[in-house]
């Protein structure tokens, strides 16, 4: 793998109300705290996990592929947005939260425990407030899942309790 550290993750600048996701969320103590960055022009999350994930003795189990898949599509959709509206992580602007609209994920190859994970991501904006998020999972150099994501930029009512 080339550089495994993200210097600067978009979830590092979300406000505080929306830093709680279990997988992504800075804030979340029990969460994965998974962190998205740009890698030329696509976006990279980095991830080892706890050998409580496991589905069966040496492989991890599909539903944390597919909340990797899922919140790195999130992050990344931000990262590209945050960008197209002339900003950069570190200039003081807050970020766009997105929500998923719908997730695909396959399963190519079983995910071993005890390995690295790279997701790499390409988004493409759909619509202005529409955007999806292809994201491909590697341990080493072994593709073991790809997934699509497509999300929007979530409604300002999304927290308001009505």
């Amino acid at each position: 793998m080339e550089d495994l550290i993200i210097k600067e993750a978009i979830q590092d600048i979300y406000p505080d109300d929306f830093a709680w996701c279990y997988g992504c969320g800075r804030l979340n103590k029990d969460g994965h705290q998974l962190r998205t960055g740009w890698e030329g022009d696509n976006t990279v999350t980095f991830f080892t996990p706890d050998p409580k994930y496991m589905g069966i003795p040496g492989f991890i189990y599909g539903g944390l592929i597919a909340s990797l898949i899922d919140c790195h599509g999130s992050g990344s959709a931000a990262l590209a947005l945050h960008r197209k509206n002339g900003n950069e992580i570190g200039d003081g602007s807050v970020p766009p939260r997105f929500v998923t609209a719908s997730l695909n994920v396959e399963f190519l190859k079983p995910t071993p425990q005890h390995v690295l994970l790279k997701a790499i991501g390409t988004v493409e904006e759909i619509h202005p407030k529409k955007w999806k998020v292809e994201t491909e999972i590697y341990a080493q150099d072994t593709l073991c899942a790809r997934g699509t994501v497509v999300l929007v930029v979530m409604p300002s009512t999304f927290l308001k309790n009505e």
